[in-house]
């Protein structure tokens, strides 16, 4: 069954791994679309495309992700919401 989960609630889907992790994380979110600001992708995908040979931990895995993701990924290129 084919899963949908948003940019800010991946994190949780790394924490069931176990790492250090690479193939298994490819393969176990391979049913997973992953949705934020201007697209989606499939999480299988994205983590296949990450640099890394092994993810060490869950803290890694997603910071791999991020570095995958578009810019638009995360929410509007430019904008802050630190100040005003």
């Amino acid at each position: 069954m084919a899963r949908r989960v948003k940019l800010s609630n991946v994190y949780a889907l790394f924490e069931d791994l176990e790492y250090p992790a690479r193939e298994e994380a490819a393969g176990r979110f391979d049913d997973v679309t992953l949705t934020y600001a201007g697209g989606e992708s499939n999480l299988g995908d994205v983590v296949s495309e990450a640099g890394s040979d092994e993810f060490g931990s869950d803290d890694e895995l997603e910071e791999e992700l991020y570095s995958v993701l578009p810019v638009e990924a995360v929410g509007e290129p430019g904008q802050s919401g630190g100040e005003g």
